[in-house]
């Protein structure tokens, strides 16, 4: 049995009133399709802590820094109701771009500061596009908790600020990230890849880890990186986009004593891989 899939938001809203009257709490798990095992984790976790859970599926078409990349994303809406069917969620939420953007929308919301460095300087506008679209899926599900993974660490942040500036009553949930067996984060994206692609990305984690687990032996980081990056493009991943240690709050430069994170962003095979581990500074 499939999940539910609902379109409009005025059904949705008949839902979502309902579940409030009856003091119901709900949880949303928002995406943009093409689920795997790591939605699957932010589902089990929004079923654990919430009465009620519903699941968006909207590709947002605001946060694509090209027209080529938001055609190739995968669209599998039926499968993707499928792989639901099992977690008994309350409702799939699947607008149409004019329930979420109708005509004459003209309001975007950006957040300084964390949205610049990394994803932000090498995807100009997209960071806007999320906080516009998150902002827009939270008030339409009335959502009380929102599940969203650490893979895409600088989005986490970036949405956990939003949240506290706008005064959003809402809790954002960080959950692990997900990995393959080699390590490789799950992600859409990895649809993308070749066989003989997917099987070089496990090199991007190594990476990470290994340069995550030699910093925090003491280990200069600035020639720990360097030979990472070299690593990555000898094995065929490149051009690598970026390869930073960060505080991992900020996004800013590490803060002695706060926690650190590793991030990095790479193309293989034409299709762009982020992916992100903690450190620890020695």
């Amino acid at each position: 049995m499939s999940a539910p899939i609902i379109r409009s938001l005025a059904e949705l809203n008949a839902l979502t009133q309902s579940w409030k009257r009856a003091g119901e709490t709900i949880g949303v798990v928002p995406t943009m399709g093409a689920l795997h095992d790591g939605h699957m984790s932010l589902v089990r976790a929004a079923k654990a802590s919430t009465d009620r859970v519903i699941v968006t599926l909207f590709v947002n078409p605001r946060q694509f820094n090209s027209p080529e990349d938001f055609a190739k994303y995968p669209r599998t809406e039926l499968a993707d109701a499928a792989l639901l069917g099992p977690y008994q969620v309350d409702a799939l939420f699947v607008p149409e771009g004019g329930e979420v953007y109708p005509e004459g929308h003209s309001t975007t919301v950006s957040v300084a500061g964390i949205s610049a460095p990394l994803e932000g300087a090498h995807r100009p506008g997209h960071f806007d596009g999320v906080a516009t679209v998150v902002t827009i899926l939270l008030n339409m599900t009335r959502a009380d908790r929102a599940f969203f993974g650490e893979k895409d660490w600088q989005q986490l942040q970036l949405v956990k600020r939003l949240v506290a500036d706008l005064r959003l009553p809402v809790e954002i949930m960080p959950c692990p990230s997900v990995r393959a067996e080699d390590r490789l984060a799950l992600s859409s994206r990895n649809q993308r890849l070749s066989p003989e692609a997917r099987v070089k990305a496990a090199a991007l984690p190594a990476a990470l880890f290994a340069s995550a687990e030699a910093i925090s032996q003491g280990k200069d980081a600035a020639e720990t990186l360097a030979e990472a990056r070299a690593s990555l493009e000898t094995r065929g991943l490149g051009p690598v986009e970026y390869l930073e240690i960060c505080d991992a709050e900020t996004l800013g430069l590490p803060r002695p004593g706060a926690p650190a994170r590793l991030l990095a962003a790479v193309w293989l095979d034409g299709v762009r891989l982020i992916d992100n581990v903690a450190v620890r500074l020695g």
